[in-house]
């Protein structure tokens, strides 16, 4: 997506996108492998906090029209969907 990005958006915001996506499975995987539950739960609220990251990024490209509406809805409704899993996640994970 931020590759559409031009100028100062690409290298400014679109990497904060790049990096706040990234980040989401990057700390789930992280967590995973540490070794206590206490842990990896922390390392899940990390991961949920680039998620709504990502979603405020979202938020703003939209506002800016940097991409279509119906692009961005279709992004934050897959994020939404993420937090929702991470957050159902966390609560299963029991120390």
């Amino acid at each position: 997506m931020a590759d559409g990005f031009t100028g100062r958006h690409r290298f400014g915001l679109g990497d904060q996108i790049t990096r706040a996506a990234m980040s989401v499975p990057a700390n789930i995987a992280e967590g995973a492998g540490r070794e206590s539950v206490k842990e990896f739960r922390r390392f899940l609220t990390i991961a949920l906090g680039s998620a709504a990251e990502l979603e405020s990024h979202l938020l703003l490209v939209k506002d800016l029209e940097l991409i279509t509406d119906a692009v961005a809805d279709e992004y934050l409704d897959e994020i939404g969907a993420i937090r929702r899993m991470l957050i159902r996640l966390k609560a299963n994970v029991r120390s």
